[in-house]
């Protein structure tokens, strides 16, 4: 009686077994790849799944949800020479898991190196300047690149993004000693354009002022002339008038030009200048001489 009990509940157990390894349930976003005595049979769909206990297995889980990738930073050459630290992120979908798990041994390790592999190519074509300015161009180049690669092992690529591009730190060193040193000629050329302007400027300042001076000194020549004339005039004319109303009478003129030779005399001797002042010893005579008279 307690053998056949024994029985029953190894029985039994086995039975609950069998049922627990014949049912699968896949959850969302994965897909099960089924081998059946160690050969690809099926793929199990998200949901519940029966499968044949003993016989099958659970070989594979695979994600079916877009899957990222990270690229590590690695050094690039570009065209010129110049070395750039770029690295990258790349999103897949699985959408054939037989190709994914028995086309490649490590589908995310192939396909990291070969985004590397690629991004070294396509930057390695092209100069630094474009380098840094292209990230769109590298980033339809390395999509369509790999894609066939990909399309084998049953993988989807559904964009690779370009992280960070730039100079490698010895490269950024020099680029900023360049640049300084283009500022530095800038700021020479605007310095000595700014220095010429100021020259130009000056030497036309002083020329101007040579100008006007030339022309001050033209208009006060002509004033001066000008005055001359006049003055030369009035004395003419004041000689003729005098002329006119002396007549003869050489008394009145002798007087006055006595009373201004005088007036000479005097200002000569008070001049700091003069030591000696000579008179003559008859002025009346001195005049007369002057007006041309007689004895």
């Amino acid at each position: 009686m307690g053998g056949g009990l024994t029985v029953i509940s190894i029985l039994t157990f086995l039975v609950i077994l069998t049922l627990f390894l014949g049912v699968r349930i896949v959850p969302q976003g994965y897909k099960h790849v089924v081998q059946r005595l160690g050969k690809y049979h099926s793929i199990l769909n998200p949901g519940l799944n029966f499968v044949i206990p003993y016989l099958d297995t659970i070989a594979y889980r695979v994600i079916t949800k877009d899957i990222t990738m990270d690229i590590p930073t690695q050094e690039v050459i570009t065209k010129d020479n110049a070395v750039i630290m770029t690295n990258a992120i790349a999103f897949i979908n699985v959408i054939d898991p037989q190709k994914a798990v028995y086309g490649i041994d490590d589908f995310r390790f192939a396909i990291v190196n070969l985004i590397q592999t690629s991004l070294r190519s396509i930057v390695g074509e092209m100069d630094l300047d474009d380098a840094l300015s292209s990230r769109e161009l590298i980033k339809s180049k390395l999509k369509a690149g790999i894609s066939d690669d990909v399309a084998a092992w049953g993988i989807v690529v559904k964009t690779v993004e370009i992280q960070d591009i730039k100079p490698s730190p010895t490269m950024q060193q020099a680029m900023e000693k360049q640049a300084s040193a283009e500022r530095s000629r800038r700021a020479a050329i605007t310095e000595a354009e700014g220095k010429k302007v100021a020259a130009i400027l000056n030497a036309e300042g002083a020329k101007e002022a040579q100008i006007q001076e030339a022309e001050g000194k033209l208009e006060a020549s002509k004033r001066d002339a000008q005055s001359k004339v006049i003055m030369a005039n009035a004395t003419r004319e004041a000689i003729q008038r005098v002329s006119d109303a002396i007549g003869d009478r050489q008394l009145p003129a002798i007087y006055l030009l006595g009373e201004k030779y005088v007036e000479a005399y005097k200002n000569l001797a008070i001049s700091p200048n003069a030591k000696i002042v000579a008179l003559p010893v008859d002025i009346l005579k001195a005049v007369q001489g002057i007006l041309g008279g007689g004895k």
